[in-house]
């Protein structure tokens, strides 16, 4: 891995996200999750390089990343959309996320990332808060979120970008 500047991220971050999706990972190197991301952005805010991201309270990287400051966003090539299904629909309480899908740990800055990612963001935890329904105005609570089971949504500054 070899640190970049943020802005030499030449995919769109809709790209990154939405189309080949990523990962969430929080914890240490004694004990870590991840989990898809399909939903989020990257962008700024109070003059900072920050992203944003979702994750519901009943996700098992939801313990960790409410315990730790620091977690991270890998993005993979679409030779590793599979893995990333895995990790989006099993629970590493339930399974090994590692041994399930051969992505190997590597440990950064405070963070865990893997291997195979072609780009990772080490991030900073700068706020959370959960959705508000009362915040909604057109359908997306009713398709989203029939069993009222809100994302957090976390900000992150985003403090180092690694490369493959």
């Amino acid at each position: 891995m070899r640190e970049i500047n943020i802005r030499d991220i030449k995919k769109s971050a809709v790209e990154l996200i939405s189309d080949n999706w990523g990962l969430v990972t929080a914890g240490n190197a004694e004990k870590f999750n991840t989990m898809t991301i399909s939903w989020g952005g990257l962008g700024e805010i109070w003059g900072k390089d920050a992203v944003f991201i979702f994750i519901r309270p009943q996700r098992y990287t939801y313990e960790f990343i409410e315990k730790e400051d620091i977690f991270t966003l890998s993005f993979y090539g679409n030779e590793y959309k599979d893995a990333l299904k895995i990790c989006g629909s099993k629970s590493g309480r339930d399974i090994d996320k590692v041994a399930a899908t051969d992505l190997t740990p590597v440990f950064a800055d405070g963070g865990v990332t893997f291997e195979q990612a072609e780009y990772t963001l080490v991030c900073r935890k700068m706020a959370s808060q959960f959705i508000d329904p009362k915040g909604f105005e057109d359908e997306a609570i009713e398709k989203n979120y029939a069993a009222g089971d809100y994302h957090k949504v976390y900000i992150g500054e985003i403090l180092k970008v690694y490369a493959k």
